[in-house]
Order: C-alpha cells, then sequence, then structure tokens
C-alpha cells in the first residue's frame, strides 16, 4: 500500500491498472490467490476422482486442461512481497530468462541500497505460484531473512514491533518503481508458455 500511495503522491498517471491485493490463507494452501486466479484468469477441470474429492483442494493433484479466462491477457505481470520486514535484495525471475535484463534494468537505480539480484532460480510457497502456474508473469521479491524464530514468525507473537521501518522504506520504494515500470512499459512483460500436462 506503502509503493501505491507514494505513486499517488508524486503524481503519475499509470498507463494500465495498478491493483494491489491482501490476500488471505496464503500458510493454508495459498487460498485467496488461488481464488482469484481461478475466478478471473483461469480455470482447471474439477475432479471427479471421489478419492480426490475427500482431500482438501488445496492437496488434489493437478487436473487439466488449463482454460484460460478473458482476465489472462489483461494481467501483464503478479509482483508479491511475502515477507514483511526484510529488506529487498532482488527478484526471482521464476525461470523466465526473458524478464532477466527487464529486471536487472529497473534494480539498478537500487544496487547502492542492497536491491541487485535477479536470480533465475522459482522460489515457493508465496501468493505468485497460482498467477506463475497458468502462464502470468508471477514474481516473488528476495528479501533478507527476518532475525526472529520461527516462534514469532507466523504466529499471534507476530506483532509490527518485528518490523524494521528502513526496511520497510526501502522495499516501498523498490516496488513502486517496478510497479510504475510494468504500468509503463510499452510491451507487456515476457511470458513462459502456458503449461500443458
Amino acid at each position: 500500500m506503502e509503493a501505491v500511495r507514494i505513486l499517488k503522491a508524486i503524481g503519475v498517471q499509470p498507463e494500465r491498472t495498478i491493483r494491489i491485493a491482501l490476500w488471505s490463507g496464503e500458510e493454508q494452501g495459498l487460498i485467496g490467490s488461488r481464488a482469484y486466479v481461478d475466478q478471473y484468469i483461469a480455470t482447471r477441470p474439477v475432479s471427479t476422482d471421489p478419492e480426490q474429492l475427500a482431500i482438501p483442494a488445496r492437496v488434489r493433484d493437478v487436473t487439466w486442461p488449463i482454460q484460460l479466462l478473458p482476465g489472462h491477457a489483461r494481467h501483464v505481470t503478479y509482483l508479491n512481497m511475502d515477507n514483511g520486514s526484510g529488506k529487498i535484495r532482488g527478484v526471482y525471475a521464476q525461470e523466465n530468462s526473458a524478464v532477466q535484463p527487464i529486471f536487472e534494468a529497473w534494480l539498478k537505480p537500487f544496487n547502492d541500497l542492497g536491491a541487485d539480484t535477479v536470480t533465475l532460480r522459482n522460489t515457493g510457497s508465496t501468493d505468485h505460484i497460482p498467477f506463475d502456474d497458468v502462464g502470468v508473469p508471477g514474481f516473488q521479491f528476495v528479501q533478507d531473512r527476518l532475525d526472529y524464530s520461527t516462534r514469532t514468525h507466523h504466529s499471534h507473537l507476530d506483532t509490527y514491533d518485528y518490523a524494521r521501518r528502513e526496511d520497510l522504506m526501502q522495499a516501498s520504494v523498490v516496488i513502486a518503481s517496478f510497479l510504475y515500470n510494468a504500468a509503463m512499459r510499452e510491451e507487456p512483460l515476457p511470458r513462459k508458455p502456458v503449461p500443458v500436462e
């Protein structure tokens, strides 16, 4: 939200819509982001296998083929920041080699703030995965690890006291720049092929 506030404060008029999402159920199987993708971007056939229907949807086998919805073409990218506090160091390109030079150029102004890495590696378990799984360019930012234990992270003890103001300021500026560049880019970001069985 701070990244968008920055863009509004400086008065930019993006060529594309910038949408912010706060998902629920990420730790329970990416429930919110998967529901959004299913409703607006792409669907998969519902399994008719009784064994599959007896288990939670988030752990069922993947079904084919992917059916693209009108929103698939309209979503040019999905950028995800999952780790809260923790300085942004770069971005995972999710094996999309065509975006690597683009992201390197977008990060260049922030190299002196420590954001200088574009890795082709995949990272999972965050809300960019449902987008990437259906061919929408979805990316997760690389961040410093939080310095508190797993007993705090993702628990009722995880409070604002653990957030680092300076890290969040740096992250907001980097994300604002990525949002601006994605919204103003003449061409949509390069896509990987839509997965097939």
